[in-house]
């Protein structure tokens, strides 16, 4: 069976514009990689977990934040190496630079012997649907367009 994400892509209306909310992965290896690599707050499922809760759960490990309200089900989209992410899409409201996070520990630098923390998540940022296409992961775009396609339908 494959690996499994899920997250929530909190979005809002901001001068007329769609607008959502994307997080950029803390950590070394992330450090100068920009576009294409933001995301929607996300995690992989624990055993047995609800992916709903799973996606609760970590949008807000990664945020400080817990999102509530109408939820709609995205469909899942899967990555290039072959994980596939859930997501719920729900209007909110969250400042970039108030979110919070867990960190995780690794060795750093490789082989030293030295374990250091990093935040999950180094940066927040809300986006229009055109600038989320240019700094998402490829594979989740699916995820803006059916919310655009969603939100014209109401």
């Amino acid at each position: 069976m494959s690996k499994q994400s899920a997250g929530i892509l909190l979005y809002r209306i901001s001068d007329g514009q769609l607008e959502v909310f994307l997080v950029h992965p803390g950590g070394p290896f992330f450090r100068n990689k920009d576009k294409g690599w933001w995301t929607l707050p996300k995690g992989e499922l624990n055993d047995n977990e609800d992916t709903f809760d799973a996606a609760l759960r970590e949008f807000e490990e990664e945020t400080g934040y817990l999102p509530h309200g109408d939820f709609k089900a995205l469909k899942p989209v899967m990555q290039k190496g072959g994980k596939v992410i859930h997501a719920w899409a729900v209007s909110g409201e969250l400042d970039p630079e108030a979110i919070t996070c867990n960190t995780f520990a690794m060795e750093w630098p490789p082989k030293s012997g030295k374990m250091v923390d990093f935040p999950e998540v180094d940066k927040a940022r809300w986006f229009t649907l055109t600038e989320a296409r240019e700094f998402m992961n490829e594979r989740q775009c699916g995820f803006l367009d059916e919310l655009n396609i969603l939100l014209a339908s109401c």
